[in-house]
C-alpha cells in the first residue's frame, strides 16, 4: 500500500480554551496560507492537528474521533462533508462507474472503520443528505495543508486514543487495479482500502 497517498498527522494536546468554529487563513513560516479550523464542543482540552499536503494528496476523505483504551467511541471530532452528506463530488452511475457530476452516493466503503463505530445503535444507516450528520464536526475536503483546533466537549480521562481514518480515492497502482475484485462494487468506488491511523495520549505525560 502506498503511504504516500495518505495524510501524514501529528497530534499535540493542548489544556485550553477556543471560544468559536471557524475556519481562517493562517499564516505560516514559508509564508504560505495555511487554513486554521476552530471545532468547538463544549469545555473539555483541545487537541491541535496538523495535516500535511504530501506529494500524491487527492481529495481524501477522513474522519478524526476519540476512543478509550477499551474501544469505546467518545466523540467524534471531524468527518469530511461528502462521508457526513452522501453527497459526493463525483456521483454513482449505479453500474460501477463515476458520474462526472455531483450526486448523492452510498460509499460504505469510504471510512468502514469510522461509520461502523458511528453506527453502534444505527446499524446500516447511512448518512445522506436528508439526514446529514451535525455540522458542528463537519467540513470540507481541503485541497491544501491546514491545522485543526477542536475542544472536546467534556474533560477527558488520563488516558485516551485519537484516530483518524484515511481514504483517497483514484489511488489506484499496478497491485491495486480497478479490475482487480471484479465482483465487488464498493472496491471499484473506494481503490486502495481504508488506512487507520491512532496514538495513544496520557495526560500526565504531555
Amino acid at each position: 500500500m502506498n503511504l504516500q497517498t495518505k495524510l501524514t498527522l501529528s497530534l499535540l494536546v493542548l489544556i485550553s480554551f477556543i471560544s468559536s468554529c471557524t475556519t481562517i487563513p493562517q499564516s505560516t513560516s514559508d509564508h504560505e496560507s495555511r487554513l486554521l479550523i476552530e471545532k468547538s464542543f463544549g469545555n473539555g482540552i483541545v487537541l491541535e492537528f496538523h495535516f500535511e499536503k504530501g506529494k500524491h494528496h487527492n481529495h481524501p476523505s477522513f474522519a478524526i474521533w476519540i476512543e478509550s483504551l477499551e474501544g469505546e467511541l467518545i466523540q467524534t471530532i471531524y468527518v469530511t462533508q461528502s462521508v457526513a452528506t452522501r453527497y459526493y463530488a463525483y456521483g454513482d452511475a449505479r453500474d460501477g462507474s463515476w458520474l462526472k457530476v455531483p450526486d448523492p452516493a452510498a460509499r460504505p466503503a469510504s471510512l468502514p472503520y469510522w461509520l461502523h463505530r458511528r453506527e453502534i445503535g444505527v446499524a446500516g444507516q447511512l448518512p445522506d443528505p436528508d439526514n446529514p450528520l451535525p455540522d458542528a464536526y463537519t467540513g470540507a475536503t481541503h485541497t491544501a495543508s491546514f491545522n485543526m483546533l477542536a475542544e472536546t466537549k467534556e474533560s477527558l480521562p488520563d488516558r485516551f486514543k485519537v484516530l483518524a481514518e484515511v481514504n483517497q480515492p483514484w489511488d489506484w497502482n499496478g497491485y491495486w487495479t480497478n479490475d482487480k475484485f471484479e465482483n465487488e462494487a464498493e472496491y471499484r468506488t473506494s481503490a486502495q482500502p481504508a488506512l487507520i491511523y491512532a496514538v495513544e495520549v496520557d495526560l500526565n505525560e504531555p
